[in-house]
């Protein structure tokens, strides 16, 4: 069955990717990188962790590669790290051997596939014995915010819905642990953590950008045409995204599971 990326590729989506950085999206992993190793980064959409990580193990060799041809080019064209290479690829067909890399990393990736033990295996077959993958996923049934709202309610629901429809797990956060055990790893640790939005600047970038999302991405022609929402409920959540972003005392948590998992 051929994965389906809930998000797509509208300019909304590119705006998120953009704003990841490895301190706010791969600290988890940091602890463990040293200069001179080497990096597969899986699912690097426009490429910002990817050079993060890069600066991180230079002189060591970074590969980013993502199943998107566009985004690799937008990735290529915006790379400045010399140690830095991306392609397209695929996740469950790696074209490098065993025993290549010291870290393979997926930020956000698993999420999205309709098999995850069987991407972690590949990934765990090119890790070096003393390496390991690192990997970090949304569990979208626990992100929280206030004030409450129905709209916003509605939005969670569609979501979740939406992905399942694609055969994917929105709630993958929780489920990497079980994931890794599958795939073969034998020392796997665990942690969590948050994106926070509680100022107005990043009330004001988060609420449009998912106003935008649920009006003109993919996520938002998904569930029309999967008959899960109307455009005039899709109107309603995005104006309820723009009304939250306004609120002073609005808040909005997004919860994640991580795994570092050694062979």
């Amino acid at each position: 069955m051929a994965d389906i990326y809930t998000h797509g590729h509208h300019e909304s989506v590119l705006r998120s990717h953009r704003w990841r950085t490895a301190e706010n999206s791969a600290g988890y992993l940091l602890g463990e990188l040293r200069a001179g190793m080497s990096v597969l980064d899986v699912g690097c959409g426009p490429g910002t962790i990817t050079t993060d990580l890069a600066k991180r193990v230079a002189p060591g060799p970074v590969i980013g590669i993502d199943s998107a041809g566009a985004a690799i080019e937008a990735a290529a064209h915006d790379n400045t790290s010399a140690n830095t290479t991306f392609a397209v690829g695929d996740v469950y067909a790696l074209t490098y051997g065993e025993d290549s890399f010291d870290v393979v990393h997926a930020h956000q990736v698993l999420q999205h596939l309709t098999d995850p033990v069987r991407a972690l295996r590949e990934m765990r077959r090119v890790l070096k014995p003393t390496g390991v993958v690192a990997a970090r996923d949304s569990d979208y049934s626990i992100f929280a915010w206030a004030p409450d709202d129905a709209s916003l309610l509605r939005w969670q629901s569609l979501y979740r819905s939406i992905a399942r429809r694609n055969h994917a797990e929105p709630d993958a956060g929780r489920y990497l642990l079980t994931w890794a055990h599958e795939a073969g790893f034998r020392d796997v640790r665990y942690t969590t953590s948050n994106w926070t939005f509680a100022d107005d600047e990043s009330r004001d970038w988060w609420g449009n950008l998912w106003a935008d999302r649920m009006q003109q991405s993919t996520t938002a022609h998904q569930a029309v045409e999967y008959g899960l929402a109307t455009e005039a409920e899709l109107a309603e959540i995005a104006t309820a995204f723009r009304e939250w972003a306004g609120k002073p005392d609005g808040i909005f948590i997004t919860v994640h599971g991580e795994i570092l998992a050694r062979p």
